[in-house]
């Protein structure tokens, strides 16, 4: 009668201990705690990709330090944000399709609002887009990053100009991923149509 119960509580025991040499580390527990000494492991949690954090105040796993590029990351083909004056004045042409008939649109910002004289369907947000973030009109692609060869539509938007005095003449399309990206992240500029996906 009792080596009924005796060898389900070996067969359990002996589970444990093969889950104890595999190194996965019990809910808690850090990877070095069941590696013997003079060994390392694999765990992508291991203290050497793991980042300090302040947050983790509790007692708990200090936040692992991301080695890719995710969702969270800044894309590498915008230009990175820098305030300006939001002084501009722009033209826009976007064409639907190649054999679209143009939308123009004129666009003046002052400090960042625009002027009685634009002529733009979101002229506040572009004004406001253009101040926090004028680097949005010289999109670059860096020659070592990888586009997603992806389809946006056959819009186009060309925007002459200036931005706080510097000279803008630039091309907008959605032919791959990257370009996408810039259309996307410049889309109040562009004008109602001119961000539609």
């Amino acid at each position: 009668m009792r080596l009924r119960f005796v060898t389900p509580a070996l067969a359990a025991l002996a589970i444990a201990g093969l889950a104890a040499c595999t190194g996965t580390p019990a809910p808690g527990n850090s990877p070095s705690s069941s590696a013997p000494t003079g060994t390392t492991t694999n765990s992508p949690t291991s203290s050497a990709t793991q980042a300090p954090s302040s947050s983790a105040t509790d007692g708990s796993t200090p936040t692992q330090v991301p080695t890719s590029v995710g969702p969270s990351e800044p894309n590498p083909s915008l230009p990175p944000a820098t305030p300006g004056q939001g002084n501009a004045e722009l033209s826009i042409k976007f064409l639907a399709a190649a054999d679209a008939a143009p939308q123009n649109y004129t666009l003046v910002c002052s400090s960042g609002v625009p002027a009685a004289e634009s002529k733009h369907p979101t002229a506040a947000a572009a004004c406001e887009a253009l101040k926090n973030h004028p680097a949005l009109l010289s999109p670059t692609t860096p020659t070592d990053q990888n586009c997603t060869m992806q389809y946006g539509g056959p819009e186009t938007a060309t925007v002459t100009g200036s931005v706080d005095g510097k000279e803008v003449n630039v091309t907008f399309n959605r032919t791959d991923g990257c370009r996408i990206a810039q259309w996307d992240a410049a889309s109040a500029i562009l004008g109602a149509s001119g961000g539609a996906a």
